[in-house]
């Protein structure tokens, strides 16, 4: 796309958050609790209307059919202005699911569920991790049987973000007796009968977002499969390459405002005046740099139709260790007040805090632990390694342990 089509679009899209946002707004982050929810839920479908929550969509679909690069544009407009771009529970459905519809999803499918995406009737969760299975999806044991034209499934699986307020669930599930991730299939299940029960999983924070979810018989219709009978695994690789590489859209933006408010507490706390401190505080600003240079680079693989790869691994593994070490100093300039936090807490618990929330040890500390799921969550650490280190420098394969 050429670089005067993209600037066309960031035009339009600076008149139309002009006329959108009201006087003197600071984001978000600066609303009481209902102010917030209200001006979500508004935001939300003033996007939906202009096809601008599944951008790269086609317009059939209710999205906008526009380029990688102008979903970029979007994403750092929007975070600039204070304004998130997904609710918490759209990420799977409108990012992850959607993708997934998109590039292995039949024809049908894609118009049965694409749209109830958008509009919000259809809020989606995913089913792929399993209590004695998350590094090592494939020996999953979660089952499902074709029975009278419908999957009957039984299993369980956890870390499920948001399956409390979800009405339908995305199932890794073995319905072939194949080994390892031979005859895994993704599943499309509705949650709102009487086989599924969730359970909420409370965190560090107290926040119930992760889950576990128990299948004891619940039934799926026969065609709700994601990239046919045994192709779960393929589809269930090309969607978390695609979460990490898309990523890439929108957390240098979303790290570079979180910065602005690390610089300010620095100030605040006078900590900027403590040689390690400062030191420190430089080195946040290089790693977001540079986090963005790499961004640039993966957009511009992606708008040039490349499918994010194992490369895209190496980017979760510096943003989200970063964000652990930038957390870990912010609580350090507050000192021994995070021993009894105060103020008001972190409205949002995926990665940082919303824009414009007020500098204060509750909400710091709350970001703080969020920071430490970083490193498990899409894929942990040490296994990205690996797989940058197989797939991207050509290292040897780690040896399998004797048995």
């Amino acid at each position: 796309m050429s670089a005067d089509a993209v600037s066309e679009f960031r035009s339009e899209l600076t008149a139309f958050l002009d006329d959108y946002l009201p006087e003197g707004w600071s984001g978000v982050g600066a609303l009481t609790g209902e102010e917030r929810t209200s001006f979500l839920a508004g935001w939300r479908e003033a996007l939906r209307e202009r096809g601008l929550l599944g951008t790269t969509w086609p317009e059939s679909f209710g999205g906008a059919d526009l380029s990688v690069q102008d979903h970029a544009v979007l994403f750092e407009e929007v975070f600039a202005r204070g304004l998130p771009l997904w609710s918490d529970t759209d990420f799977v459905g409108v990012s992850l699911l959607g993708h997934a519809l998109l590039t292995h999803g039949t024809h049908e499918q894609q118009q049965r569920f694409l749209p109830r995406v958008l509009t919000g009737e259809d809020v989606w969760c995913q089913g792929f991790s399993e209590p004695g299975s998350g590094s090592d999806l494939a020996s999953l044991t979660t089952r499902a049987r074709l029975v009278d034209g419908q999957w009957v499934i039984d299993g369980q699986k956890t870390w499920s973000s948001s399956a409390v307020r979800s009405n339908w669930i995305m199932v890794l599930a073995r319905t072939e007796d194949a080994p390892g991730h031979r005859g895994i299939s993704m599943l499309l299940v509705p949650m709102d009968q009487p086989g599924i029960d969730v359970r909420p999983i409370r965190n560090l924070q107290g926040d119930d977002e992760f889950c576990e979810v128990f299948f004891t018989s619940a039934v799926a219709a026969e065609d709700d499969v994601l990239g046919g009978r045994g192709g779960g695994w393929a589809v269930a690789m090309s969607l978390l390459g695609y979460e990490r590489g898309e990523t890439a859209l929108f957390v240098p933006a979303q790290f570079s405002e979180e910065l602005g408010r690390l610089d300010a507490l620095a100030v605040e706390t006078g900590a900027i005046s403590r040689p390690e401190i400062a030191h420190r505080l430089a080195w946040c600003h290089m790693q977001v740099a540079q986090l963005t240079a790499m961004a640039r680079r993966a957009i511009a693989r992606m708008a040039d139709g490349t499918a994010p790869g194992p490369e895209a691994g190496g980017f979760k593994v510096l943003y989200t260790e970063y964000h652990q070490r930038a957390t870990e100093l912010a609580l350090d300039m507050l000192g021994p007040e995070v021993m009894s936090p105060s103020g008001r807490a972190s409205a949002s618990w995926l990665r940082s805090d919303d824009p414009g929330s007020p500098n204060s040890s509750l909400s710091w500390v709350g970001v703080y632990l969020n920071a430490r799921a970083g490193s498990i969550y899409a894929g942990t650490n040490q296994i990205q390694r690996n797989i940058i280190g197989e797939l991207v420098l050509g290292l040897p394969k780690e040896p399998k342990p004797v048995r």
